[in-house]
């Protein structure tokens, strides 16, 4: 509920606006603390966490959505959409809505997602003894807290260990305690494998600004327009049928160009809606941020001339992309940690789409150098952003680029360099996939394989990184997806050479990625 002093002072604002507030603060005042924590649970996807943890109220909540213009008096529906799912249908005439009307614009309306609706309904079946079933099954990966079947859920998805596309522990814990809950579960699988994503007029223009891909591809219009044929042909064979008296010849070949117009369109839907589900989200509020880590000078190792030419070609990509790009020269281990530190807990990841980290420096096997020359481990700065580490980054690609030796330095011409240290005995090569957490979502694209040196032209840049930067320029146009451009990179990487054509490089990437990752195609041309 709200003081009697916070009410006066709305009624100090223009009548308008306190007519809504006052509505919202009697839709408060009809909330119980369980329906508090169900509204935080369902604006997990549109709220940040910190936000969240923060808000002891509706109204707290209700003031988050009218600041991120996610509620407003002429457009209420998210709110009537949340009130909905928490079955307060009587508040609904508040928002000048109904039932039956939610339902109607829910398939187009959408903001809660399907999964984040499902665990809510599920965490109603959980009575609290089949809470204390799971929890005792759970027990060596739940802390010994007092959890609602609500948090406990919302734990195991902190944790990364259900999600969207991972329901499996979900359906085990379900089938040995609340076996009648499966039905559920079912029933999401089969609206999830059907859903066409129809963003909301607001989103799609937003969209449409940001440069966002188009919907369809070149084959899905091909294929539309396949369709459209058929049907230009029907509407001939329609005319041409009144016109020699509805023979049923003409009666035969109308149905046929009907059932062909429907099951082309049904295949366009499907494979539309299969696309949505194998293909990473881009289309939150920003792209996110991008971290450029870039050293040039060191205590006792070698400079590193090119690598600013380096720097401002992934600073002009990646802002081209739509990212937050934020650049820091010389960065000593203790900087480093807290760059590090400020980015693990960076409330905006919880509305961007993806993060891109990347490291320009000397490097040995498996770890980079700051500039004060302590060797830090890759694994250790990605270990930063793993889904139990970063809440605001699970299920979102995260995405490491590295431009250092892993193997050790030398300088085998004026014009190229090495990132690295006595290179020419370099160790075997060894699995790159122990530099990578084991959490999904995870992408490292590393300059060159281990145990090995990458080079670098020193006005020009590295090899690796303007390949990157090339390749991100000419494909993302072309809607490839990530692992794409890298493959391209590796090919044009391998293909160079230092001056007596004695010294190659050749690029590795690893990732646990689950999806494709296809980077939205920006409005206007990036400019050399």
């Amino acid at each position: 509920m709200t003081s009697q002093g916070q009410s006066l002072r709305f009624r100090s604002d223009d009548n308008c606006q306190v007519n809504f507030r006052e509505k919202l603060l009697i839709i408060d005042s009809n909330l119980e603390a369980q329906d508090v924590e169900g509204l935080k649970f369902l604006c997990r996807d549109w709220i940040s966490h910190k936000k969240l943890e923060k808000s002891s109220s509706a109204s707290d909540i209700f003031d988050h959505l009218l600041a991120e213009e996610l509620l407003s008096e002429e457009d209420p529906f998210f709110l009537a959409e949340l009130l909905y799912i928490l079955k307060q249908n009587s508040l609904l005439r508040y928002l000048r809505q109904s039932r039956e009307q939610v339902e109607s614009l829910l398939p187009t309306r959408r903001r809660v997602s399907l999964f984040r609706n499902l665990l809510y309904e599920l965490s109603e079946g959980i009575g609290s003894e089949n809470l204390k079933d799971m929890v005792f099954l759970m027990r060596e990966s739940i802390p010994k807290i007092q959890m609602t079947s609500l948090s406990f859920l919302a734990y195991l998805e902190k944790q990364a260990l259900i999600d969207e596309d991972n329901l499996m522990l979900l359906e085990d814990l379900c089938r040995k305690v609340v076996p009648n809950l499966m039905r559920k579960i079912e029933k999401y699988k089969r609206e999830k494998a059907s859903q066409v994503v129809t963003p909301p007029v607001d989103q799609e223009t937003e969209s449409l600004h940001q440069g966002e891909e188009e919907l369809f591809s070149r084959s899905d219009v091909n294929q539309f327009f396949g369709a459209l044929q058929v049907g230009s042909m029907m509407c001939w064979q329609m005319g041409n049928a009144g016109s020699y008296g509805n023979s049923a010849q003409s009666d035969r070949e109308i149905l046929v160009s009907i059932e062909m117009l429907g099951a082309s369109a049904e295949t366009l839907t499907s494979e539309t809606s299969t696309k949505e589900a194998t293909v990473y989200r881009m289309d939150r509020k920003h792209r996110g941020h991008c971290v450029v880590v870039n050293n040039h000078s060191f205590t006792s190792l070698s400079d590193r001339p090119g690598t600013h030419r380096d720097a401002e070609c992934l600073e002009r990509v990646f802002q081209w992309l739509g990212f937050s790009v934020h650049i820091y020269n010389n960065v000593t281990k203790g900087r480093l940690d807290e760059v590090l530190k400020e980015y693990k807990s960076h409330p905006g990841h919880a509305d961007g789409d993806c993060f891109v980290f990347c490291v320009l420096t000397h490097g040995k096997f498996g770890a980079v150098y700051s500039s004060d020359e302590a060797l830090v481990p890759i694994r250790e700065i990605m270990s930063h952003f793993t889904a139990q580490q970063c809440p605001g980054l699970a299920h979102k690609p995260k995405l490491f680029f590295i431009q250092a030796c892993q193997g050790e330095e030398i300088q085998p011409s004026v014009s190229i360099e090495a990132d690295a240290v006595n290179s020419e005995h370099s160790p075997p090569t060894p699995s790159l996939l122990a530099s990578v957490p084991s959490d999904a979502d995870f992408l490292l694209g590393l300059a060159t394989v281990p145990g090995y040196v990458s080079f670098r032209h020193v006005e020009e840049g590295s090899w690796y990184i303007q390949s990157l930067y090339n390749n991100l320029k000419n494909l993302v146009p072309r809607h490839e997806d990530i692992l794409s451009i890298l493959t391209a990179v590796n090919n044009d990487v391998s293909q160079q050479a230092n001056k007596e054509g004695t010294k190659r490089q050749m690029p590795q990437p690893a990732y646990t990625l689950r999806k494709k990752l296809v980077f939205p195609v920006p409005q206007e041309k990036l400019l050399l």
